[in-house]
């Protein structure tokens, strides 16, 4: 027969157990409201991407590879297809925004953490860069359209102006965060090793944040492509192909989205046709990012 002492030992005195069952009915209803806000957010996600593919797929499909190869048809009440320019110059601006962008940001970031620290002018930068998040993509657009457009005329380099200014905020504070998760022992252990603070940032902490910094970067290039506000005043509005990135007025797929006649059925199957393609732009470059974080996370 069990002696009473001895199931107390091993059940745990009454008040142990009233706090493991606290804690578990804790954890429960953390889960379940963990659960719960999932749900919340992938219902309008999946009724979103649904109306997209649902309402896109159809006018890209029907008449692929001229919705992606031909001109915008130059009245919107006619049918066609026709969204090349635009695609095109997405690509243009986006991409030129993150050549730009991406090194300050990465630059800025190494600057505040490893050389700045708290010092004044460090912290006047972070506070510009955390202010610079907050303002309205519009604002912006008409700040590169006093300072680039009016002298200059449009073109796709205004609107990566624009853009960059957009993402440079997002890059710098991402990267600054992930240069603060990296361990102090891996730079104390290059410095032992005789490396320069330079050589170490470069060699050593870097690549220890590269994913961190990956991911910060798609973040800023995502919330980029999608913005129309700033590129209609800087890039202006284009039918045709144009390649140049100096050099005159250009278009975008958000420009065309905004701009298109939804009175007309053709000009609004082209419109849903547009913000399929940019969602489909958007999870290209994720996804080639991400094996390429991957492979690098591997060989190292």
């Amino acid at each position: 027969m069990t002696d009473p002492a001895e199931a107390v030992s091993l059940v745990g005195p009454p008040d142990l157990r009233a706090r493991r069952s606290s804690r578990a009915t804790t954890s429960m209803i953390m889960t379940g409201l963990m659960v719960a806000a999932v749900v919340a957010i992938l219902i309008p996600l999946i009724a979103v991407m649904y109306s997209v593919i649902a309402r896109g797929a159809g006018v890209a499909l029907e008449s692929f590879p001229d919705f992606f190869t031909k001109d915008i048809p130059a009245l919107s009440r006619r049918a066609g297809p026709g969204m090349g320019p635009a695609i095109l110059g997405t690509l243009l601006v986006t991409g030129a925004a993150t050549l730009i962008a991406v090194p300050l940001g990465v630059l800025g970031a190494v600057y505040l953490h490893e050389y700045g620290g708290h010092h004044k002018f460090a912290r006047t930068v972070r506070f510009m860069a955390m202010v610079m998040t907050g303002v309205p993509s519009i604002v912006m657009g008409l700040f590169i359209y006093i300072m680039w457009t009016m002298r200059f005329g449009y073109s796709a380099f205004g609107g990566a102006l624009a853009l960059a200014c957009l993402m440079l905020p997002v890059v710098i504070g991402s990267t600054e965060q992930m240069l603060r998760l990296v361990p102090t022992q891996l730079r104390e252990a290059s410095y032992a090793l005789g490396a320069t603070k330079a050589r170490t940032i470069v060699t050593v902490v870097l690549p220890a944040a590269l994913p961190g910094i990956v991911s910060g970067a798609l973040l800023a290039v995502a919330r980029a492509a999608g913005e129309t506000a700033p590129l209609l005043f800087a890039v202006g509005a284009a039918k045709a192909f144009n390649p140049h990135l100096f050099s005159e007025a250009n278009t975008a797929l958000s420009v065309q989205i905004f701009s298109s006649d939804l009175a007309f059925p053709a000009a609004e199957s082209r419109a849903w046709g547009a913000a399929l393609t940019l969602v489909l732009l958007t999870f290209l470059l994720t996804f080639v990012a991400r094996v390429f974080t991957s492979r690098f996370a591997l060989k190292r």
